[in-house]
């Protein structure tokens, strides 16, 4: 099973409060055995000092027997952890056993190590020169002092932050538990809200209100993506209506004109008129099924696949070739301005402007003027087509490239026209990485859309 996060932080919060005392220790034990190797050190320079303001009195032989070495026995420096050695070329001014790591700290004055049997770790030194003076030649003093009891020190310290540490780990690890339960209070409270969300009330959303600072740009996302939902939601109901709506018209048409041709006996022409009725009714059903999978293809992400350099205007041009009887049944004049030459597929660009053309010739009175303009629009190539008619009010603007969607609620005119075509020129637009757009002002009326390369 996946560890909750709760644990996860609780199990960051020990590994960190580990680390951190792991380390914290090392730094004090190394502080701590700097400072009593320190204590040691000064406490060896003041018995030095004192041995050597005994040791410089020491003139000759006799003084040296007679008076300077009973007060170094007398010194009782062993009880204390302490050895004295002096070392000299005339054996007659020599203290102590001259074993051989004795000679070798004589040699090298100032602070060292020396191993004495007897002694569980090695005691560290001072080498001192005294010099010479009367019949007394140069003497090197050497003073040990067994560091067990401050080592035992930084032993029972080690063992101590140990246990601190231990201890110390769990109980952050216990107070991080809690206070990532109580930190994650939020998340909990959003996540049963999202489980209570009910398919059925599309209008339901999460209480952004109180949520912390962190939480909140979730819930704001997470608000947004349900209102998304929403409106695809209905756009889907809809359009699912819309649906219906197109496919159930020349659906009845040829289940009427059928049961009418078959309700009495017919001549073969009668039949034939039924059968070519017919005909335009199922190739008005094919239109809209395959500007539905085309839609469906664009929404899957199908982009242009045969693009090639061409100039706009003629591509216009064609088109208006194509569309010439139905511009001369309505008596308009097609009017193109500029060109710009531009990366295209160019049967997607045809049909494209097509539909931009056929709906400006239906929505344009005998006589009037509809104008193709070619430009250039922040960096993109764009094609308009304006035409003269009835303003459209601005709450239909934003929809008019939705599928199925008309101004007139009645679907007047809808047995030439299912809505899909303004749909489509926005999917060709979005395959050309471009946009579409809509004006309505002083009575002209401008559809157009943009292409990039």
């Amino acid at each position: 099973m996946r560890r909750p996060i709760s644990l996860r932080l609780a199990l960051m919060f020990a590994a960190a409060g580990a680390a951190v005392f792991v380390v914290s220790g090392f730094l004090l034990q190394f502080a701590l055995r700097e400072a009593l190797t320190h204590q040691v050190r000064e406490e060896l320079s003041l018995r030095v000092s004192l041995v050597e303001t005994l040791l410089v009195k020491a003139t000759t032989p006799e003084h040296w027997a007679e008076r300077i070495k009973p007060k170094l026995d007398a010194m009782d420096v062993a009880r204390s952890g302490a050895h004295v050695w002096v070392v000299s070329d005339d054996a007659r001014f020599r203290y102590g056993d001259q074993i051989p790591g004795v000679t070798r700290l004589a040699a090298k004055p100032g602070f060292g190590w020396i191993a004495i049997a007897g002694h569980d770790c090695d005691l560290l030194t001072l080498t001192h020169t005294i010099e010479a003076t009367g019949d007394r030649p140069a003497l090197q003093l050497v003073m040990a002092k067994d560091p067990a009891m401050f080592w035992q020190t930084l032993e029972a310290f080690r063992v101590s932050l140990a246990g601190i540490a231990i201890v110390g780990s769990a109980l952050v690890a216990a107070l991080g538990l809690w206070i990532a339960r109580v930190g994650l209070r939020p998340i909990n409270t959003l996540s049963r809200q999202a489980q209570a969300l009910n398919p059925n009330q599309p209008s339901q959303r999460l209480e952004a209100d109180g949520v912390p600072k962190e939480l909140e740009d979730l819930s704001v996302s997470f608000n947004g993506a349900l209102a998304r939902l929403e409106r695809s939601y209905k756009q889907l109901e809809a359009f699912n209506a819309d649906v219906a709506h197109e496919l159930r018209t020349p659906l009845m048409n040829l289940i009427g004109q059928t049961q009418v041709a078959l309700s009495r006996p017919r001549k073969a022409a009668d039949f034939e008129e039924t059968l070519q009725s017919n005909l335009e009714e199922l190739e008005r059903l094919r239109a809209i099924v395959n500007d539905m999978l085309f839609l469906a293809r664009a929404d899957q992400g199908a982009t242009t696949r045969d693009r090639h350099e061409v100039w706009l205007a003629s591509e216009v041009r064609r088109v208006a070739d194509f569309l010439e009887s139905l511009i001369e049944d309505k008596q308009v004049v097609l009017r193109i301005e500029g060109d710009i030459h531009e990366c295209i597929e160019s049967a997607l660009f045809r049909r494209a402007v097509s539909n931009l053309l056929t709906n400006a010739i239906e929505h344009s009175r005998p006589g009037d003027e509809i104008v193709v303009t070619i430009g250039r629009e922040q960096g993109a190539s764009c094609v308009s087509v304006s035409n003269p008619g009835h303003p459209i009010d601005d709450r239909h603007l934003g929809h008019l490239f939705d599928r199925f969607y008309r101004v007139d609620a009645s679907r007047q005119n809808s047995a030439g026209n299912h809505g899909l075509g303004l749909a489509i020129v926005k999917a060709i637009a979005t395959m050309h990485r471009g946009t579409v757009f809509v004006r309505s002002d002083r009575g002209v009326n401008t559809f157009g859309f943009t292409v990039a390369s």
